[in-house]
């Protein structure tokens, strides 16, 4: 398969800049890309990159492979999103990464959100 369409790159930006927005106020979303893979990278305030995940273009600009970036192996490891299956929609996979590596802005989404 050929890589990632360039009006499926634009629209994947943002997408993924728009849910961070809402869901994940204080971090900006990048992504960079590869072959058929994105990769997702966040930034904090003070100019911190995390690496979250890698995206994997499977034809359909909804469902995408997802690989959690792993810190103790410097690498990407394909895994599931929350409801099990291995591929799912961008947001999601953003979702669950920026839920494993970033739990201040998780407290500071959740303080801030309305729940309390």
């Amino acid at each position: 398969m050929a890589g990632i369409p360039e009006s499926t790159k634009i629209s994947l930006r943002q997408r993924l800049v728009a849910h961070a927005a809402t869901n994940w106020p204080g971090i900006s979303v990048s992504t960079r890309y590869r072959g058929r893979f994105a990769y997702v990278t966040a930034t904090d305030p003070d100019g911190d990159d995390q690496p979250l995940c890698r995206l994997r273009y499977g034809g359909y600009a909804n469902q995408w492979g997802f690989a959690i970036w792993r810190a103790s192996h410097d690498d990407y490891a394909d895994s599931v999103l929350a409801d099990g299956s291995p591929t799912g929609t961008a947001e999601a996979a953003l979702d669950l990464a920026a839920g494993l590596y970033l739990p201040a802005t998780t407290h500071h989404r959740r303080t801030n959100g309305g729940d309390h």
